[in-house]
């Protein structure tokens, strides 16, 4: 278990033959420091009580006792491992004394390292970090296989001990109010998959992972009993918060199997390509091939079945300079990294050797059958994460069953990933959790409250931030500074919010994203972006086209619009994206372009003096360089197939614009058919902030209000015409021209333009 500052292996002592009794002193030695931890603190004692009910419930049952149950009064702690006080410094091996008490309460044993550690007993919850800042560090790739190899052959000395929980040191000190996730391996056991993750990971969860030595052979039942207790504690202590379980494959089977036994609890499943569907898996030949395999001949069973276990290219691909952008290594570069991978795989038949290997395989085929025979008494969250090229087991079909069959599941396919998804780039846990706006840190999902800004892996990823969008779009923005000058970039954008950004939307809303990226990388700010309720309210079958396009939208902030979630930004000083006219706005009829569409009502403007916010009006052109509209609304409603289209495409939709009267107000949802041109070039104008501090007395003052509305209205408008005017003199305008200048300086950053 993890507790206070420190992070360390937490050994679980050895199983005695026989369960121990039930009283007070059994369960203070079972949980030695948490225990007395809260029983030495008044305010805590309904927690231990709790605690120690949840453990008399488990006691009683006829499954076979679990470390968590069972303690040898002479247990010896024998785990390796780097530890470290958070608050003091580097990480260090702990020296080999005899087993000692420190006056930070760490125990050591003589034989290789820690056991478990406590800071003296402060809330987990309550001593870390109060947030993350837009593009944090969050580690991603600085580990990869090798490391997961030396962590495995570190955990290989025997013990003789059962299963047991730890936390890997570089999960670091998460957000206060974090919660807790579990991870479950796969047929390895080491507890080490998660090691490509874990430094995000760790930011925002206490990551205990769960380690099942090679020698361990606890059936099913007990392993199910040693998660369940686990989680039995945690909800104890912290029954407000979810509970994350990430299992991955065999893991996956065996988190199912423990959330259908504890409907009643709040679970969230982060399932990696789980092994549910192992009864399909074409493995059943090798399996049996395996089992008749010599020992002398079993360390070559690894190589006979790499192809099998995941994408060499991928995951070399891992723990590189590049990794975490849209860039590859170079050839010679990934083949080395590849020859310098293979000779790891010999370390497998060490970390699972042949005998644990067919005792796992049938464990696999139980706990499959169990969980499958369970599904319906799930009622957990359930992400699941499959890859489209797994070898070993039907990942991809196996995460649409499972979409059909579990309440509450979602999934996301990863179609070039192979089994090891864990360890291979392209794929990151913490990202897939956040769009699906799985993280939170209480019974409901808060979309500001559990809000996670994006990481400098997440920005780097994002289609959006590739040389050849980036390029394409040319993207050139100009702001005003107080006293009226016209600058290049943003330096006019106040640092301070309130900020309130409105403008004109373009066909389709192509302007969004280089708008969004460039707040990040030039003022590290995130940009909320009202966005239309309906955007992320779509049928499963359009799900493949809408996935992407909509978890770019959650990862960066956007809110679905409405007076509450205006007003709550406003409070959090946030910087806000806002186009009054909308849908009808960005899908605009032909020769509409650059024309407003704004309703008579100017509730924004009410809500953003009420708060004192500065409203900047901006305007951008540029639409007519990188598009052509082919079909618009009033064409398709002439046409039988494409009006039936939208008719079906808009049953049972949200009209947010109904109560605003007029043509804005009816609008429909539809898709305008648009031909791509060799593009051009798109330009942004942010007009002078209009300041509302100090003006809070006016916000029931109409006339002020209305000639506040006109004004910024006529600022979008002037924007939109002072840049249609100066595009004619951009040099760079062009494609071509933007590419040769790119070859020869080498930047897309601040490629020139007009001088303003």
């Amino acid at each position: 278990m993890i507790h206070g500052n420190h992070i360390s292996l937490c050994s679980q002592p050895h199983l005695n033959t026989q369960l121990a009794p039930i009283s007070l002193r059994f369960l203070f030695a079972s949980f030695q420091q948490p225990v007395l931890h809260l029983a030495s603190q008044q305010t805590e004692l309904p927690k231990l009580l709790k605690i120690i009910m949840a453990l008399l419930m488990n006691n009683i049952s006829s499954i076979p006792s679990s470390p968590l149950l069972t303690v040898n009064e002479n247990l010896r702690l024998r785990s390796r491992v780097l530890v470290r006080s958070l608050s003091r410094g580097d990480p260090v091996t702990v020296p080999p004394p005899e087993l000692v008490r420190t006056n930070e309460v760490c125990f050591v044993n003589k034989d290789v390292g820690v056991a478990c550690c406590d800071d003296g007993g402060k809330d987990k919850g309550q001593n870390g970090p109060t947030g993350l800042e837009p593009l944090w560090d969050d580690g991603y790739g600085t580990q990869s296989l090798g490391d997961y190899i030396d962590i495995a052959m570190s955990m290989l000395k025997s013990d003789g001990g059962p299963p047991r929980w730890f936390c890997p040191v570089a999960c670091g000190k998460p957000l206060n109010d974090s919660p807790v996730l579990l991870y479950i391996p796969g047929m390895d056991g080491t507890g080490a998959g998660l090691v490509v993750h874990e430094k995000a990971l760790g930011k925002v969860f206490h990551v205990q992972c769960l380690n099942i030595p090679s020698w361990d052979r606890t059936p099913l039942e007990g392993l199910i009993q040693i998660v369940e207790d686990n989680v039995m504690i945690e909800h104890a202590l912290s029954g407000n918060k979810p509970i994350y379980m990430l299992g991955e494959s065999f893991g996956g089977a065996l988190a199912l199997a423990v959330a259908a036994r504890n409907p009643t609890i709040d679970l969230v499943l982060i399932l990696a390509n789980p092994a549910t569907s192992y009864e399909r898996s074409p493995l059943h030949p090798l399996v049996a091939f395996m089992r008749t395999l010599p020992d002398q001949c079993y360390g070559t069973f690894p190589y006979i079945t790499s192809f099998l276990l995941g994408d060499f290219i991928k995951m070399a691909m891992v723990n590189n300079k590049m990794d975490g952008t849209n860039q590859s290594p170079p050839l010679v570069q990934l083949m080395r990294r590849i020859i310098r991978h293979l000779p790891l795989y010999s370390a497998l038949t060490k970390i699972i050797p042949k005998d644990t290997l067919k005792w796992r395989i049938d464990l696999l085929e139980s706990t499959a059958a169990y969980a499958n025979s369970r599904l319906h008494a799930v009622t957990a969250q359930v992400l699941v994460l499959a890859s489209g090229k797994d070898n070993l087991i039907p990942s991809k079909n196996e995460a649409q069953r499972l979409s059909g069959v579990l309440k509450h599941c979602q999934m996301r396919v990863y179609e070039e990933n192979g089994h090891t998804i864990l360890m291979e780039t392209g794929v990151n846990v913490l990202s897939a959790i956040k769009t699906t706006h799985m993280y939170r840190r209480s019974s409901k999902h808060d979309i500001l409250n559990d809000f996670l800004p994006p990481s400098i892996t997440d920005f780097k990823t994002t289609p959006m931030d590739n040389w050849w969008y980036r390029l394409s779009m040319g993207a050139a923005m100009f702001s005003t500074m107080a006293d009226g000058k016209i600058v290049r970039g943003l330096a006019g954008i106040p640092d301070e919010g309130p900020v309130l950004l409105v403008g004109n939307h373009m066909l389709w809303g192509f302007e969004a994203f280089p708008f969004v990226l460039q707040f990040l990388r030039e003022k590290k700010v995130v940009l909320h972006a009202l966005t239309h309720p309906e955007t992320f309210a779509y049928n499963v079958e359009d799900e493949y086209l809408m996935i992407p396009y909509t978890d770019i939208l959650k990862l960066f902030g956007a809110v679905p619009v409405s007076a509450r979630n205006l007003f709550r930004l406003l409070s959090r000083k946030s910087y806000i994206l806002l186009y009054p006219g909308g849908a009808r706005e960005a899908f605009h009829r032909k020769g509409e372009a650059c024309k407003l569409f704004w309703p008579d009502k100017q509730e924004f403007v009410r809500m953003a003096v009420k708060f004192g916010a500065t409203i900047v009006p901006f305007g951008v052109v540029g639409e007519d360089d990188i598009s052509e509209l082919m079909i618009d609304y009033d064409e398709m409603k002439i046409n039988p197939l494409l009006n039936r289209m939208v008719n079906e495409l808009n049953k049972g939709r949200k009209n947010v614009r109904k109560e605003m009267g007029g043509e804005i107000s009816k609008q429909k949802l539809h898709f305008p058919i648009f031909l791509p041109k060799l593009p051009g070039r798109l330009y942004y104008m942010f007009g002078k902030p209009i300041r509302t501090k100090g003006k809070e007395n006016m916000v029931h003052d109409k006339a002020y209000l209305e000639e506040l509305y006109l004004q910024i209205k006529c600022n979008v408008e002037n924007n939109m015409a002072y840049l249609l005017n100066k595009r004619e003199e951009d040099p760079y305008r062009g494609f071509v021209e933007r590419l040769m200048w790119v070859r020869d300086h080498g930047s897309l950053d601040q490629i020139p333009s007009f001088e303003p």
